[in-house]
Order: C-alpha cells, then sequence, then structure tokens
C-alpha cells in the first residue's frame, strides 16, 4: 500500500519554496524514469527539456498563462516530442536493437520495413498526433515517479505551445512542446496541499468482467 499512500500525497502543487531545489540524484532519478518510460513500438519520439535557469523559468510565466509555478519550481520539465519522425528515425531504432540486443538484421528488417512502410502513409498531423499520446504516457510515468520520490509537480496543458518553442528554440532542435511539468518542493502555506482527493468510487471508476 505504500505507493497508494505517495499517490494520495501528490496533488497538483499550486505554490512551490523557492528555496527548495531538487537535488541532482533525484533529477537523475526522473531523467531515467523518463527514459524507461514505455511507448508505443519502443521508438521513443519524445525528448525531455528540463529547465533550470531562472530568467527562463520566469520567461514561462508569460506564455503559460502567468501560472506563477514555473517561476516558483526547482525545475521545469517541458515534455517534446519529436517532429522528424521518419525512415531514419525508425532505421535507427533498429540500429539500437542490432547493437544492444546483437539481434540479426534479417530478422529486424520486416518489422523495421512494416513501420516504415505506415508512418510513410501517415500525414504529418498523424505522426505528431501518434507522438503526442507517448508524451502523455511519459507525464503519467513522472508523476509517479516523482511522487515515489517526495517530489511535488504540476502537470500543465495550459500554456501556448508555439511561444514556449520560440523561447527555448525547439523547432530548430526538431520539437515541438506538448506538456510543461514544474517540479520541486511545495510551499507550507499552500492550502490546496490540505484539500482531501476528489474521486470517484472505485466501484464507479473499474469495471470488472
Amino acid at each position: 500500500m505504500r505507493i497508494i499512500e505517495h499517490l494520495q500525497w501528490r496533488y497538483a502543487t499550486k505554490t512551490f519554496d523557492t528555496t527548495k531545489k531538487v537535488s541532482p540524484e533525484k533529477l537523475d532519478i526522473v531523467k531515467h524514469a523518463f527514459n524507461l518510460t514505455a511507448t508505443s513500438y519502443g521508438l521513443q519520439p519524445i525528448k525531455l527539456v528540463i529547465v533550470a535557469n531562472q530568467e527562463l523559468k520566469e520567461q514561462l510565466v508569460s506564455v503559460a498563462f502567468n501560472q506563477k509555478q514555473l517561476e516558483q519550481a526547482s525545475h521545469v520539465l517541458v515534455l517534446c516530442i519529436q517532429t522528424g519522425i521518419d525512415k531514419a528515425f525508425v532505421s535507427e531504432y533498429f540500429h539500437r536493437v542490432h547493437s544492444i540486443r546483437e539481434t540479426p538484421k534479417d530478422i529486424l528488417q520486416p518489422f523495421q520495413d512494416f513501420l516504415i512502410s505506415d508512418f510513410e502513409k501517415k500525414p504529418q498531423e498523424g505522426r505528431e498526433a501518434w507522438a503526442i499520446n507517448q508524451a502523455y504516457l511519459a507525464l503519467g510515468n513522472l508523476l509517479t515517479v516523482c511522487a515515489l520520490e517526495g517530489i511535488d509537480s504540476c502537470p500543465m496543458e495550459g500554456f501556448k505551445p508555439a511561444a514556449c518553442d520560440d523561447l527555448l528554440n525547439l523547432e530548430e532542435q526538431g520539437l515541438k512542446s506538448v506538456l510543461l511539468l514544474p517540479i520541486g518542493y511545495r510551499a507550507e502555506d499552500d492550502m490546496f496541499s490540505e484539500f482531501k482527493k476528489v474521486r470517484k468510487p472505485i466501484a464507479e471508476s473499474i469495471i470488472e468482467l
């Protein structure tokens, strides 16, 4: 039940303590958790940008409808998708499989060809929509891992992605921002930390067959 206690403790933090920082050791756990997130086909069409620079965090507030958590947080995690999901991108994944697992290329080739063909049939909007789904998988994983590590967080969809991309020069890196996740430690006067969770009864949210 320990994990349930941590998830009960977690909430969307409204005010962070600006004097407390996530340690390099804890941040390393967050990085590894992101990298180990399950993604469709294992292709990882997502990247994580970690913003620690205070000036940049303050500028992010203006592109996120004045949500002050961004400038208060220890770090702001920007979950991004890669825009260049093409033959080279897919082939790079299979090269990693061959290198790490030593799987013969002739065994990998049919699936590689299938995926390349499948993505080539999709319009760019379809590829990006697929990648966005993977970013949400990563967000859920990060929220849970942060809770287990005693790190507070506040997931954000409410921001202007294009403005964020410009601010962080993401387009030139072949990236588009999808989600923001400020992390740190709750302020003692954040009254939201004392609120009871509002959730449906288990019987209403789960169907057992």
